[in-house]
């Protein structure tokens, strides 16, 4: 991706910065359409890294995360959509034995998460 980059700290990750998504919907997309090798090399690649991540991130209230880190916040959450994927489904990009995914439409899914809440959630 152009135009964001890593924490020096992170660089060796630069080569998954496919998979820094600010929404929900792009994630599961990259994620259903990416082949089990690209779901493992991203798995392997983050899995080590991911208790430092969260570490950094951590030290920030929803919504008040550094433009900087925000990348490092969109992996975690893309490893959090491929895992299970390599955890629980053999390495699928979909989930086996189940409806196919596209069949179900996210009525939540396109707002950054690192920008905080929407005002209508924020009041209820």
């Amino acid at each position: 991706m152009t135009g964001i980059s890593l924490p020096n700290d992170f660089a060796d990750l630069t080569p998954f910065l496919g998979w820094a998504l600010p929404t929900a919907d792009q994630r599961y997309n990259r994620r259903r359409t990416a082949s089990r090798e690209e779901l493992r090399a991203f798995y392997d690649a983050m899995l080590p890294r991911i208790e430092a991540i969260l570490t950094l991130v951590d030290g920030y209230p929803l919504g008040a995360l550094p433009e900087e880190l925000r990348p490092l916040y969109w992996l975690a959450l893309s490893l959090a959509e491929v895992a299970p994927h390599i955890e629980l489904y053999g390495g699928a990009p979909g989930v086996p034995y189940a409806f196919e995914e596209t069949r179900f439409v996210a009525v939540h899914g396109n707002q950054d998460t690192a920008l905080g809440l929407p005002p209508a959630a924020a009041a209820a």
